[in-house]
C-alpha cells in the first residue's frame, strides 16, 4: 500500500507523476474557484443594468458596463465620510495594538519576573473566555467614563493591550522573539544598550514580518467587527459596516420620491463590493510581506 501511494505521487523518478500533478492542480483550481466565485459574481452583477439582470441571455458578461449602480451605492453609503470614520476605529486601534502587544510579547519572551507564569496564564484566559461574558461590565465602565458613542471606546482597550484578540498577537511576538538567538540580546546588553534600545534597534527590524502579520490581522478584525462597534459606538458613529447593514432602508428613503428607481441585486452587490474593497486593496498591496510573515510566525488565521 505504501509503495502504491509513493508511486502515485512520486512516480519512478522520485518526482511528482503526471496523475499526481493533475490531481493537485484540480484541487487547487476547485478550492480557488470556491473562494473567487463570490467576488466574480459580485463584480459581474454590480456592472449590470436592470435589463441585463432580468435578461436570461446575459449570464456573466453584461451587454454594457453600467456604473450607475456604484454611483447610487456611493451616495447611499455616504462612502468617503463613512470610510474615514471607519478608519479611525480600524487603522488606529490596529496600529496601537500592534505596538503594545509587541512590547508585551518581548517582555514575556526575554525577561523573567515574579508571577510571570501566573500573568501569562491570566492573559491566555482573556482569549479563552468568550467576549460576551465581560461585555456588560465593560459597557458599565465605559458608561461611567462617558465613552459610549466615542471612538475612544475602541481605541483605549487597544492602547492598553486589551483589544480584539490581543492574546493571539502577544503569543505571535512571544514566539517570534524567542526564536531570536539570546547571544544577540546579550551582546547588546554588554555594549550598554538598555531594554528599550535593544528592542528598537535589534529586535524590531528582525520582527518586521511579525509586525506586518499582526497589523494586517488586526486591521481586518477591527474592520469586520460589528458586535463591539454596535454596542459601544451605536448610531452616533456610523461607519461603512453600519451603512451597509441599513443599506436597503436608506436607499428606499433617499429614492422614495423617484418611483422609477428601485433597489435591485446590482445595486446591493455594488454596495457590498465597495465595502470590502479597502481590505482587498490592503491585502494585494502587502500580500508578499504578509505571506512571509505567516510563514515565519506560524499563524494560520481563524
Amino acid at each position: 500500500m505504501k509503495n502504491i501511494v509513493h508511486n502515485f505521487f512520486k512516480g519512478n523518478n522520485n518526482r511528482l507523476s503526471g496523475l499526481a500533478q493533475l490531481t493537485i492542480y484540480t484541487l487547487l483550481v476547485s478550492i480557488g474557484f470556491v473562494y473567487i466565485y463570490p467576488i466574480l459574481y459580485m463584480i459581474s452583477s454590480s456592472l449590470k443594468s436592470t435589463s441585463d439582470l432580468v435578461n436570461p441571455m446575459v449570464s456573466w458578461i453584461p451587454m454594457t458596463l453600467y456604473l450607475d449602480n456604484f454611483k447610487k451605492a456611493i451616495t447611499v453609503l455616504d462612502y468617503l465620510p463613512s470610510l474615514l470614520k471607519g478608519t479611525v476605529v480600524t487603522l488606529l486601534p490596529a496600529f496601537l495594538q500592534m505596538i503594545v502587544t509587541a512590547v508585551v510579547g518581548y517582555g514575556f519572551a526575554l525577561y523573567d519576573f515574579k508571577f510571570k507564569k501566573i500573568i501569562f496564564i491570566m492573559m491566555i484566559m482573556t482569549f479563552v473566555i468568550p467576549i460576551q461574558v465581560y461585555m456588560i461590565p465593560r459597557y458599565v465602565l465605559f458608561f461611567e467614563l462617558n465613552l459610549l458613542g466615542s471612538p475612544l471606546a475602541i481605541i483605549l482597550p487597544a492602547l492598553f493591550g486589551h483589544g480584539l484578540n490581543s492574546t493571539i498577537f502577544i503569543l505571535i511576538f512571544y514566539q517570534f522573539f524567542r526564536m531570536v538567538p539570546k547571544s544577540i540580546h546579550e551582546a547588546a546588553k554588554i555594549d550598554g544598550a538598555g531594554p528599550f534600545k535593544t528592542f528598537l534597534v535589534i529586535h524590531v527590524p528582525l520582527a518586521v514580518p511579525a509586525f506586518i502579520t499582526v497589523f494586517l490581522f488586526g486591521l481586518v478584525w477591527y474592520f469586520n467587527e460589528t458586535y463591539i462597534a454596535s454596542l459601544f459606538l451605536g448610531v452616533e458613529y456610523p461607519n461603512i459596516q453600519f451603512r451597509l447593514a441599513s443599506f436597503v432602508s436608506e436607499f428606499e428613503s433617499q429614492y422614495a420620491s423617484e418611483q422609477l428607481i428601485q433597489i435591485n441585486e446590482g445595486i446591493r452587490l455594488a454596495a457590498t463590493l465597495l465595502t470590502i474593497l479597502p481590505m482587498l486593496i490592503v491585502y494585494f498591496t502587502i500580500q508578499r510581506w504578509f505571506v512571509e510573515g505567516v510563514e515565519k510566525t506560524g499563524v494560520t488565521g481563524e
